[in-house]
């Protein structure tokens, strides 16, 4: 009896050993499973958020599609959007471009773009290079599949029929700025009138010549000819537009230095005129003092570096012109005292000078001087 009591007994604490093992494993259970969820709703809000915010460069459109409906976005920067509801397209704004005739990576000719044929039945190898840029981004995205292979089948289409309206020299050397402005218009008309939110910038040709290297010598030379006489031309013109000038400047120079002489000289004349008429009227008042100025006048003109003497009649000096200091006033009148062999002359009769006293006096100088 006491057995089976204990027995019980050990039986009763191993079942509620095993009842809190469960109930912490069941409790363990839980508290991971709720881990497990919050981690899962941690990543699924992230990768929420993730498809959410976008970022917009500024040479990019961002084209924002909601049920169907686009909106434009063109402002740099972060932006959101709903997710699974709204997609998102990135145009480029920037120009961009393509080559015709040959790989712009590798730079290898591919033939069946470039080989022509002319309108003198020539063949030629030409090479263009377009450049286009998205006008607007919905039509862009939505108003055809591939706008960019459609404005390239369109470029060589308009290529190969206006290179057949040209022959092969103009093709190669002179013509080619003819040729690019004819197609760039056809071009641009055409995408007006499909308006497919893509525009032609400029389409120009990279090379072009013959198929054959004999051909492509001869046009080279050609072409060098008609730089040479380009180069020529240049330099004439260039030549001729600095001689003009010049020689228009020293044109206008010496006619105005001629001008200016001329002026000088007739305004001289007129001073001269109007200062003999003044002398004349002078003249004609006193003739006797005006006629002795206008004889001294003229002789310190003639003679600057004669020395007139004049004299009293007893000999002795009483002025002397020009002035100067005596060094040897005896040495002086010696040199006056006499007439003719010692190279002075007397001045009398109606060229004489009367001083204020009424003396009679002499005028001498350095060379005989007759009345």
């Amino acid at each position: 009896m006491l057995k089976g009591k204990k027995k019980k007994e050990k039986e009763t604490v191993y079942d509620q050993e095993t009842e809190e093992k469960r109930r912490r494993n069941e409790k363990n259970r839980r508290t991971a499973s709720m881990i497990s969820g919050v981690i899962v709703c941690f990543l699924v809000i992230l990768y929420l958020l993730g498809g959410s915010v976008y970022s917009l460069k500024e040479n990019e459109y961002a084209v924002i599609t909601t049920f169907g409906q686009p909106a434009i976005v063109e402002e740099s920067g972060i932006h959101m959007k709903l997710p699974y509801i709204q997609h998102l397209s990135k145009v480029p704004k920037t120009i961009n471009g393509f080559s015709i005739g040959y790989d712009a990576e590798s730079g290898e000719s591919v033939d069946k773009e470039s080989f022509m044929i002319t309108r003198d039945y020539n063949f030629v190898n030409v090479d263009f290079y377009v450049e286009y840029r998205v006008t607007d981004p919905v039509k862009y995205l939505f108003a055809s599949e591939n706008p960019v292979a459609i404005l390239k089948n369109l470029t060589q289409s308009y290529i190969r029929d206006t290179i057949g309206l040209y022959d092969v020299d103009s093709v190669i050397t002179t013509g080619k700025n003819e040729i690019q402005a004819s197609i760039k218009e056809k071009i641009i008309t055409r995408l007006d009138s499909e308006d497919i939110g893509i525009q032609l910038v400029n389409i120009t040709i990279q090379d072009a010549e013959p198929p054959t290297q004999e051909v492509i010598n001869a046009f080279k030379n050609v072409e060098n000819a008609k730089q040479g006489k380009e180069t020529s031309i240049n330099k004439a013109n260039q030549k001729r537009n600095e001689d003009i000038p010049a020689a228009r400047a020293l044109v206008d120079e010496t006619l105005k230095t001629a001008q200016a002489q001329a002026e000088e000289r007739v305004n001289e004349a007129k001073g001269q005129t109007a200062r003999l008429n003044e002398l004349y009227a002078e003249y004609q008042k006193y003739p006797l003092i005006t006629k002795q100025r206008m004889f001294y006048e003229v002789m310190e003109d003639i003679l600057p570096d004669m020395k007139v003497i004049i004299e009293r009649s007893n000999g002795t000096t009483q002025t002397m012109l020009p002035l100067e200091s005596f060094i040897d006033s005896s040495a002086f009148n010696g040199a006056t005292g006499g007439t003719g062999g010692n190279g002075t002359g007397a001045l009398d009769g109606s060229d004489a000078l009367n001083d204020p006293s009424g003396n009679s006096d002499s005028v001498t100088g350095d060379e005989d001087m007759d009345d």
